[in-house]
């Protein structure tokens, strides 16, 4: 992991909407990403193109939204068009999933997070790789508000019961239905999906009291 301040090829725009953290080791300070860190935040893990992130931080303007993604050329894309909408409340981090939840976001500091479509890593010897593991699971819960939720989606439906066996298995969460979302606030993926045809295996998690 870099420690160093900048990255190459990140934008550069004294506007960007990309976060580049001083070094990658301490704890995230919200003060210096948003504008108003007084507001809930929300982090959508893997925000691609950005279809959910955008939607959800212009409709939401009192809270703030913190997309993260790694491919470097869905960041810039989603960064010009959080600039064109002027969304004052979005900002974007480039980081490993993992390694952001695990290390770098303060405790209790987060009130939802938004993990759509992550990649399931089909093949069992590839298991291993997959984002929901116990260490993951116990990293949401020590970064989440009390009231705090975990929402996630995919196409996977054998991914979507490992997703459910650890997050029960984990003692933290309890799992309520989820409801669909309107069709400007899906993912490019689910998009895809559903054209298809195929089930979306949806919930939502909530921290147990």
């Amino acid at each position: 992991m870099r420690t160093r301040s900048s990255k190459p090829n990140l934008p550069d725009r004294p506007d960007s909407a990309v976060y580049q953290p001083n070094n990658w080791l301490d704890p995230l300070d919200w003060r210096a990403i948003f504008s108003d860190a007084t507001r809930p935040l929300e982090i959508d893990v893997g925000c691609g193109k950005g279809g959910f992130l955008l939607w959800v931080a212009g409709s939401q303007p009192t809270r703030n939204f913190l997309g993260v993604e790694r491919q470097l050329i869905r960041l810039r894309k989603v960064d010009k068009k959080i600039h064109d909408r002027q969304l004052t409340n979005a900002r974007l981090l480039r980081v490993e999933a993992g390694y952001l939840v695990e290390k770098l976001i303060p405790t209790h500091s987060v009130s939802a997070y938004h993990i759509f479509f992550p990649d399931p890593w089909p093949k069992r010897r590839h298991h291993f790789r997959r984002l929901f593991q116990m260490a993951f699971v116990q990293a949401l819960y020590r970064t989440l508000k009390p009231d705090g939720a975990v929402n996630v989606a995919t196409d996977d439906l054998e991914y979507f019961a490992h997703m459910q066996k650890v997050m029960r298995e984990s003692g933290r969460f309890c799992e309520k239905t989820a409801t669909a979302l309107p069709v400007e606030a899906q993912t490019e993926f689910e998009k895809i999906f559903l054209a298809q045809g195929k089930i979306i295996g949806r919930a939502k998690f909530l921290v147990e009291s």
